[in-house]
């Protein structure tokens, strides 16, 4: 609602969001003017970066999710103007926002919805990612916070997904794009916990091998990921110009079951919370974490 308020009194063609803890690059207003000069462009979507990969056992798992996101996967979405945007560091211009009514009041993750309802009106969308000019952002403080954090946006995505405004895209790459990431929180609760039943099944009865083989599918899933995370994290590390000691690979390691738990449950709580018709805003607390992280690092870089 307050943003909707602002942007009916913004005067200027461009407009943007940025959450209130935000560490913003002093150029990033440069930055995007000169792309918006350059591309013929509607939407630029900028890197946003948690920091605190190390103050909480679950915080490298969440700062990798970032990391893969705006790296990575948000220039494919770009690529295909099937854009579910970020919370902040979107660059908009203002009569496209007014064009389609500005944001959903009733949204959970009105990031995601705006992003996909200007998809739908063919706007085109760019992606910037640079390590120095990234939004930095903390994770959430506690495993409760990330729990409730989590479990809004997941119900957010189940929101949208009712809503079936992302099935008006005008392309089937679009749309199963983005159906598969609006249902990936649910169905990779539900592969989480069948992992275990299904290898022990697997491994207890006398199956043909290929049925054998496919129920140890999400233990090979899972180890997959796990790789991924691993790289992700000295990826990072060498982005954000930060030295990853080896104990933060280990923690990785260790804590990244534990994860996919905290992730399945969220998702769980997302659905009883949709089918109940419980949307109140859970709020994340903040404790500017991402700071004394970012000092942490540049000390242990020097």
């Amino acid at each position: 609602k307050a943003m909707n308020i602002g942007l009916r009194d913004a005067k200027h063609e461009i407009v943007t969001i940025f959450d209130s803890e935000d560490d913003v690059s002093e150029d990033i207003f440069a930055i995007m003017n000169t792309l918006y000069l350059k591309h013929d462009v509607d939407i630029i979507q900028g890197g946003v970066q948690l920091m605190d990969y190390n103050t909480r056992w679950f915080s490298a798992h969440n700062v990798l999710e970032y990391f893969f996101w705006f790296k990575s996967r948000m220039h494919y979405y770009a690529h295909l103007n099937s854009v579910p945007l970020g919370g902040n560091t979107v660059f908009f211009k203002r009569d496209d926002l007014l064009e389609v009514g500005g944001w959903d009041e009733t949204s959970l993750t009105e990031d995601a919805d705006i992003g996909i309802r200007l998809s739908n009106s063919g706007k085109k969308f760019g992606a910037m990612y640079d390590p120095a000019h990234v939004t930095k952002e903390e994770c959430p403080h506690s495993v409760a916070s990330f729990i409730r954090q989590r479990t809004r946006w997941n119900q957010g995505f189940l929101q949208i997904l009712r809503k079936s405004e992302w099935r008006k895209l005008p392309t089937k790459k679009q749309i199963l794009l983005l159906g598969y990431l609006l249902t990936a929180p649910s169905y990779m609760a539900v592969v989480v916990l069948l992992a275990l039943p299904l290898v022990i099944f697997g491994a207890a009865s006398k199956l043909p091998v290929p049925v054998s083989l496919f129920t140890f599918m999400p233990l090979f899933i899972m180890g997959v990921m796990l790789l991924i995370n691993l790289i992700g994290l000295h990826e990072f590390g060498r982005d954000q110009k930060i030295k990853i000691k080896p104990h933060s690979y280990l923690i990785l390691l260790v804590t990244f079951i534990p994860y996919q738990f905290l992730l399945m449950i969220s998702a769980f709580r997302a659905a009883g919370r949709e089918l109940r018709g419980s949307d109140s805003w859970e709020k994340t607390e903040h404790l500017g974490a991402h700071r004394l992280s970012a000092s942490r690092g540049a000390g242990e870089a020097s």
